[in-house]
């Protein structure tokens, strides 16, 4: 089966304002978010992309946009399973304002019981992101072969989400993984088990420098904004 490169969007205005975007209109990538789209088709040059499918919301579509113009022969699918997590009534929300909530300690602990007010469940969200997944590697095989390479520009939580699946983890321990903007997740499916061959690679490792204030010791709903 297919091998899938899974890109989280670049960093979004969203992600330096602290804001909880969700699927909130309008939110596009800021300048390092753009330089981090533009060295994407240096990234990947090197390999033959069959697919390129996007979540619908402007950052993912603004980040695949370099790569489309380096690769005239592709075009965008988009598929709204890959969106965002639909947090509802928390959307656009300052996160230093949500962390207070008692339901913030679910999102955190306990992800598999979350459920957003007027939005969806966490659950909910890895289910139908892996729906999308397991069409997507059965149309690719189909099309361009077993061994094809694909690539799907998503969110922070789907692909966290995504990669629990592959791993076959709980949904309660996804908070344990990390990917940063423009970081690229590669997952090769196989008959029998999918394997993790690369997770939130940025190629730049300037993330794990020290910092003035230490990282918390809690995962940012939707993803952190990455190096500063």
């Amino acid at each position: 089966m297919p091998t899938l490169l899974l890109v989280r969007h670049g960093r979004s205005t969203a992600n330096t304002e602290g804001l909880l975007a969700g699927w909130t209109p309008g939110v596009a990538l800021d300048d390092r978010g753009a330089a981090q789209a533009a060295a994407l088709p240096g990234r990947l040059a090197e390999l033959p992309l069959a697919e390129i499918v996007t979540s619908p919301l402007q950052r993912c579509r603004e980040t695949v946009r370099p790569l489309l113009d380096a690769r005239p022969g592709l075009t965008a699918h988009t598929d709204d399973r890959i969106g965002e997590c639909h947090y509802g009534d928390w959307s656009g929300r300052k996160l230093a304002e949500l962390k207070d909530e008692p339901l913030m300690e679910v999102v955190q602990a306990h992800p598999s019981a979350a459920a957003f007010p007027g939005g969806e469940s966490m659950r909910a969200m890895q289910t139908r992101a892996a729906e999308a997944v397991r069409e997507w590697n059965a149309r690719v095989e189909r099309d361009h072969g077993a061994d094809a390479v694909y690539l799907m520009c998503s969110h922070g939580d789907i692909i966290k989400s995504l990669v629990a699946d592959a791993l076959g983890l709980h949904l309660d321990l996804f908070q344990r993984i990390s990917v940063e903007p423009c970081s690229i997740t590669a997952i090769r499916y196989t008959r029998l088990r999918p394997f993790l061959v690369r997770l939130g690679d940025t190629g730049d490792f300037t993330s794990l420098a020290p910092r003035e204030e230490p990282p918390a010791g809690e995962a940012t709903v939707g993803g952190d904004a990455g190096a500063p």
